[in-house]
């Protein structure tokens, strides 16, 4: 659950599609720019908010009573914050408004880093949310709409593709220095 905006001095989980795509586009620099300290993104929406209220109820739900808990790698200025926990595996939330919910790139890499660093296996537990539920953040969950999606850890794209690029990222971050792919 997001609770703090100030996303500062620290990579979390959820930027790593940032950290794996390219450098060179104003989106990145915004966030850089964020990293930095230098702005907050304060930016939200229905969906966003959704999510965020509906979290902790399809957690509950689902049975799932250790929550929010936050892994800090201090060498790479990773801080990972978890959905949930079952005692041998991860649980991330993602809400949605499609009939069938898709594991997307970003979600996959999201989940990736968090086995990284919980080192355990995580599964994406989604839920299909309805109109009425954007107007009401309190309905009750139904558990026809919940789904559930294993993901298969992939240690090639962390020590091949994520960390070198974290490393560098976290090299600048610290020394406040502009990042270029090229010196990758």
């Amino acid at each position: 659950m997001i609770q703090n905006h100030d996303r500062s001095g620290w990579f979390g989980a959820s930027d790593t599609a940032k950290i794996m795509g390219p450098w060179k586009s104003p989106t990145f620099w915004r966030w850089w720019g964020e990293k930095l300290g230098l702005w907050q993104n304060h930016f939200t929406n229905r969906s966003m908010m959704a999510g965020t209220y509906y979290e902790h109820a399809i957690l509950k739900s689902i049975g799932i009573t250790q929550m929010d808990r936050q892994i800090k790698i201090r060498s790479l200025r990773l801080k990972v914050n978890l959905d949930g926990e079952e005692q041998s595996t991860i649980v991330e939330i993602k809400t949605h408004l499609k009939p069938e919910f898709v594991v997307i790139w970003p979600y996959w890499m999201q989940c990736q880093v968090q086995m990284f660093a919980a080192k355990k296996p995580c599964k994406i537990v989604a839920y299909r949310l309805l109109e009425e539920d954007y107007q009401n953040f309190f309905n009750p969950i139904d558990h026809e709409r919940i789904t559930e999606h294993p993901i298969a850890f992939d240690k090639n794209f962390i020590d091949s593709q994520y960390l070198p690029r974290l490393t560098y990222l976290s090299w600048c971050l610290k020394r406040r220095k502009t990042p270029r792919e090229a010196d990758l």
